[in-house]
């Protein structure tokens, strides 16, 4: 998402870029990054296309007390105030873990999940989620907290052969790592909803679906949960891998098929956002077609998909920013993607009384 903050390493992910930087061009490099990639403006902008609320992904060394990484709660800080200036509210989001929950690149450490074997590291994120919460209960922008993002299912570790599309970095890291089984999954949570919940009895609890949607039926209403959101992230790109490249009608059919049933039949037991979507489908085809085309192509995803969404409590895009240029990411990029007139009319359209 920002090429520059890798630039002289071979790093692919957090980790990695931490322990290869000298710590002083690190300390250096990651605040000209943070000082200048999110700005009070940016949230000026969004409250300016009608946006309600942000979501905010933190990482587990968030408070700057776990090396080789570089801390940075006091942005996290400002974000919060930028946020009630706006009016808009915060979800804040745990991004990362300690040996991961994913093996994602943007979970921090590539090829590795293993967090859920180590009862310290889960120690450490219930410690890390209530302080988290202590911390913003009384804030007016504090509207949401979500417990973990994307833990990985074990079926999903394999279909995607995380290890080699996410190769470790050190491959003794690795040993050991293996898709995030739903029964820790389901204790995990039950112990997350009590260790926040204790400590502020109002904010919204949100709850990543671990990518097996279908498996928590009334899971959450049978625990007795309150004010909790389950979160899916749902993404056309998942229907090139598996199909290869489709015209636009075949897109819109997976989103009939595929996303429209599925949102629906979870609805019925419980309230959902869609945490993550973008435009974005990976097809190579569209990438070299004429602008006017491509605005056609994803305005007619875009709209298919905020059809679908209807049945949920509402939506979050990733991402809000890149610092990437090409035609083939403009779908990731919230403000390209508003400024390309890629959203249908009505939807997040700039408004001069806004």
């Amino acid at each position: 998402m920002s090429p520059s903050l890798f630039e002289g390493t071979t790093a692919e992910d957090e980790t990695a870029l931490c322990q290869q930087l000298d710590p002083a061009l690190k300390l250096e490099r990651f605040r000209t990054h943070r000082n200048g990639y999110i700005s009070e403006r940016d949230f000026a902008y969004l409250a300016g296309l009608g946006i309600e609320a942000v979501r905010i992904p933190v990482p587990y060394f968030v408070f700057g007390d776990v090396g080789p990484f570089v801390g940075c709660i006091e942005y996290v800080d400002a974000a919060f105030e930028w946020a009630a200036e706006y009016g808009l509210k915060v979800m804040l989001d745990l991004h990362t873990v300690p040996g991961s929950q994913n093996g994602f690149d943007n979970g921090g450490l590539c090829g590795v999940c293993r967090w859920h074997r180590d009862p310290e590291g889960v120690a450490f994120v219930l410690d890390l989620l209530e302080r988290l919460t202590l911390r913003y209960r009384s804030h007016q922008a504090f509207w949401a907290i979500e417990i973990v993002n994307e833990p990985i299912s074990p079926e999903l570790w394999v279909a995607l052969d995380i290890p080699s599309r996410y190769p470790a970095a050190n491959p003794e890291d690795a040993v050991g790592s293996e898709g995030v089984p739903s029964d820790f999954l389901r204790q995990f949570y039950r112990d997350a909803y009590r260790r926040i919940r204790a400590a502020d009895p109002a904010v919204t609890i949100v709850f990543h679906d671990g990518f097996r949607l279908a498996e928590w039926g009334s899971f959450f209403a049978d625990e007795g949960f309150e004010n909790y959101l389950l979160d899916t992230h749902l993404y056309l790109m998942v229907h090139t891998w598996t199909a290869g490249d489709t015209d636009v009608d075949g897109y819109l059919r997976y989103i009939d098929t595929d996303f429209r049933p599925a949102l629906a039949a979870a609805a019925q037991h419980s309230p959902l956002i869609v945490g993550e979507w973008c435009m974005n489908t990976a097809a190579g085809a569209i990438v070299t077609a004429d602008r006017a085309t491509r605005r056609d192509y994803y305005r007619r995803l875009t709209e298919a998909q905020l059809d679908a969404w209807s049945v949920t409590q509402g939506w979050f895009y990733w991402s809000y920013k890149l610092q990437v240029r090409g035609a083939g990411l403009d779908g990731w990029d919230l403000g390209k993607a508003v400024s390309l007139g890629y959203f249908p009319a009505g939807w997040l359209t700039p408004t001069s009384d806004s």
